[in-house]
């Protein structure tokens, strides 16, 4: 609960502004009970003189880890600061959101934020992490944002990694081996990893979800002692149990208490799986004995390697609680390792700055960037760190792409495929990723803005429109590649969408032709020659002239032909926006 407090009219006047413009909130002027809006609140917003609201909490001030965050608005609405509980409260983020709903000034003062550092104490939250600290976190906060040397150990590759990767300050060093820190030769050391190391008090970890367990027992198992051997086994195998994501066991276990409690105790869930999908797994410790019980040959290692899609990184082992035995095996979450990984990342349309944020940070930090140099301007591949090799794969086929990712993929290194637009759209990939499934590799695909998108934005249309147009066709033409019958370009056309009609401005002639079986003449075309491209062209015409005009410009590759009714429209509107439509954040308005 959130709740505005304040002591003048003005101020009245700009909470209920506040809460008018949508967000959620109480409030209330001079109140008399703050020890209750302390304590039932998770912030406190006060409006009027920073001192007021100053005095007015002094004596309820006890830890940054409980108290509630507080931020100061002046009664003119134009400065926002947070008072207390910055970080851990959320006291600057809500700071920020008071101020852009305002049209305020955030006034933030702590350190991490106006130097530009991450916050420690914040990165668990941001990234879904636990935090571990064997020191005092002030301490450490202090030091790195001292500018003091800090080594940062990423032993697993997720989106957190990613982004301290590519927003690393200059006091900084990464390191992808806890082997290779001197921590003499550190004040501070952040660690992304499962794995339990002793770098002493100078060290704040942070544990992503990524390791699985899975478990088989006999019937009955006390569960106090079966949970601290389960902890204390993890331990000795140097994980954290921290960074379980989940536990797994077969499904005539799925009410075996000690299981249920443990997945309670470590906050994870608990899955149970029939003894068909167990069996499947290829184990290095198989039992004829767990088969006769549960129809699989393993559970504990066959449900860590299903839960994980990976290999095992502990085997079976076997623990005694009281007078029954359980079996425990460990696996990584393949995804999370940072082992050889291909990214196939779509890179845009073409403008450099049209890539995700994603995309550039894994431009930024790939060793290997493969990029379709046909399609793909070079200029996308200036996002490479140093060392990294860059290579076109315009004149390699299949056998030779593969072959060329296949050195960087064996030493655990990060390849960056680069696709046009979106890979999944015309990407070719299926190919590349069949031969990735033979060699067992693994593979993520992160989209990207695709080419028709781009010409709507180009033509400053929208590819609808209401109650005349609802469906975009995404398609080609009949070049060397056969279409499906039911696919053929005439047939689509019968439903006069709006087609956007790739790789096809060298046969514009037959597009023409087969289109204008069922769109009239008069249908706008739009030809996009390299969209958003430093050379981009657009030519507009009539669909009978569609040939004429790709002929004239002498267009072949990198061309998006679009044609339809929508394009340039301005005609119909949306009941969306209509004043008398109710939807789930509007009431409608007779």
């Amino acid at each position: 609960m959130i709740t505005i407090i304040t002591h003048s009219q003005k101020g009245e006047d700009l909470a209920k502004k506040i809460i008018n413009k949508g967000f959620e909130a109480n409030f209330v002027r001079s109140p008399k009970n703050y020890q209750q809006l302390w304590q039932e609140n998770t912030a406190l917003i006060f409006i009027g003189a920073l001192g007021i609201c100053v005095r007015e909490i002094a004596p309820f001030l006890n830890n940054k880890k409980t108290d509630p965050a507080v931020i100061n608005i002046d009664a003119n609405g134009q400065f926002v600061q947070p008072v207390v509980s910055g970080h851990v409260g959320g006291a600057n983020q809500l700071a920020k959101t008071i101020a852009s709903i305002l049209g305020a000034t955030p006034v933030v003062t702590t350190v991490s934020d106006t130097s530009n550092l991450w916050a420690l104490d914040l990165l668990a939250q941001q990234f879904d992490w636990q935090m571990e600290c064997c020191g005092q976190l002030n301490r450490i906060i202090a030091d790195f944002v001292n500018a003091k040397p800090t080594a940062l150990l990423l032993d697993i590759r997720d989106k957190g990694t990613l982004f301290l990767e590519t927003e690393c300050p200059e006091h900084v060093q990464v390191f992808f081996d806890a082997k290779a820190i001197n921590i003499n030769l550190f004040d501070v050391i952040i660690a992304v990893t499962p794995y339990i190391y002793n770098f002493g008090n100078k060290a704040v970890y942070y544990r992503p979800k990524a390791i699985h367990v899975g478990i088989g027992c006999q019937r009955n198992l006390p569960t106090q002692p079966f949970m601290s051997l389960l902890e204390e086994a993890l331990k000795s195998h140097h994980i954290s149990p921290l960074s379980v994501a989940a536990i797994g066991t077969v499904d005539i276990k799925k009410d075996e208490q000690a299981i249920i409690d443990l997945a309670a105790q470590w906050k994870v869930p608990m899955h149970a799986f029939d003894s068909e999908v167990l069996a499947k797994y290829k184990i290095p410790n198989p039992s004829d004995k767990v088969k006769q019980e549960t129809g699989s040959r393993s559970v504990s290692e066959a449900a860590a390697m299903h839960l994980s899609g990976n290999e095992l990184l502990c085997e079976k082992t076997k623990g005694k609680s009281g007078e029954k035995f359980f079996t425990y095996a460990v696996a990584i979450a393949k995804n999370y390792e940072r082992k050889g990984l291909v990214e196939f990342l779509g890179a845009g349309p073409g403008d450099p700055e049209l890539v995700s944020v994603r995309g550039k940070r894994m431009l930024q930090t790939a060793d290997y960037i493969l990029y379709a140099g046909s399609l793909v301007p070079k200029e996308l591949t200036a996002y490479a760190k140093s060392g990294c090799v860059v290579e076109s794969s315009a004149g390699m086929d299949l056998q030779t792409q593969i072959a060329s990712m296949q050195p960087y993929y064996e030493r655990g290194l990060f390849i960056v495929r680069l696709h046009t637009g979106d890979p999944c759209i015309y990407g070719a990939i299926q190919e590349q990723m069949t031969e990735m499934d033979k060699l067992e590799w693994n593979y993520h695909i992160t989209p990207g803005i695709s080419s028709f998108q781009a010409a709507a934005a180009a033509l400053k249309s929208q590819f609808t429109i209401p109650e005349e147009v609802q469906t975009i066709i995404l398609t080609r033409g009949e070049g060397r590649t056969p279409m499906p019958e039911r696919e053929q370009l005439q047939k689509l056309a019968k439903s006069q969408s709006t087609m956007c009609i790739y790789l096809s401005a060298a046969i514009a002639d037959k597009i023409e032709k087969q289109l204008l079986e069922h769109y009239p003449k008069d249908t706008p075309v739009a030809v996009c020659y390299k969209l958003t491209w430093k050379e981009e062209k657009i030519y507009r015409c009539k669909l009978v002239d569609l040939a004429k005009t790709v002929a004239e410009h002498q267009l072949k590759m990198t061309t998006l032909i679009v044609v339809g009714k929508a394009i340039d429209n301005r005609s119909g509107k949306s009941k969306l926006y209509h004043q008398k439509f109710t939807h789930a954040f509007r009431e409608g308005v007779d």
